[in-house]
């Protein structure tokens, strides 16, 4: 039977931004797209995947136990400024308000409770937490709205 996402190891052209303790591993084409964007991109200073264990509490099962976000990240403003960010990767469908099963209901409300949580470590550490979904790995289209 095939594996339903594309999943493997990551070839690096750039192992010195890699701040990782294991070969990156991909599991999907979405993170494997996100891993070549870390590796290639010259705003990123240093990068790793699934680097980070951070408690939560899962409502569905009702027990304490660990989210591994899928990256963390490095990387330079256009003013030079150093910022460090967690970053997971997920489809808008796994999201609340965008959920439509049962299934992914009930997937989002998961989520939302293990980003609440690396929100908060995240705060703690001083970096930042973002999802990025199909949305913004995708749409290359859409300028950044501007302030007013």
């Amino acid at each position: 039977m095939a594996a339903k996402f594309q999943q493997g190891l990551f070839k690096m052209s750039n192992p010195t931004r890699y701040i990782g303790k294991h070969i990156p591993r991909y599991r999907s084409g979405w993170e494997l797209k996100f891993m070549r964007f870390c590796d290639t991109h010259p705003s990123v200073v240093a990068w790793a995947s699934e680097s980070h264990r951070i408690p939560y509490f899962n409502p569905i099962k009702n027990k304490q136990t660990h989210y591994v976000p899928d990256f963390f990240i490095i990387y330079e403003d256009k003013h030079k400024k150093r910022h460090a960010e967690f970053i997971e990767i997920k489809p808008a469908s796994q999201m609340l308000g965008n959920a439509k099963s049962t299934a992914q209901k009930a997937q989002a409300i998961v989520n939302e409770a293990k980003w609440q949580a690396a929100k908060t470590f995240a705060q703690k550490q001083g970096v930042g937490f973002r999802v990025l979904t199909e949305n913004e790995l995708f749409n290359h289209s859409q300028s950044p709205k501007k302030k007013r």
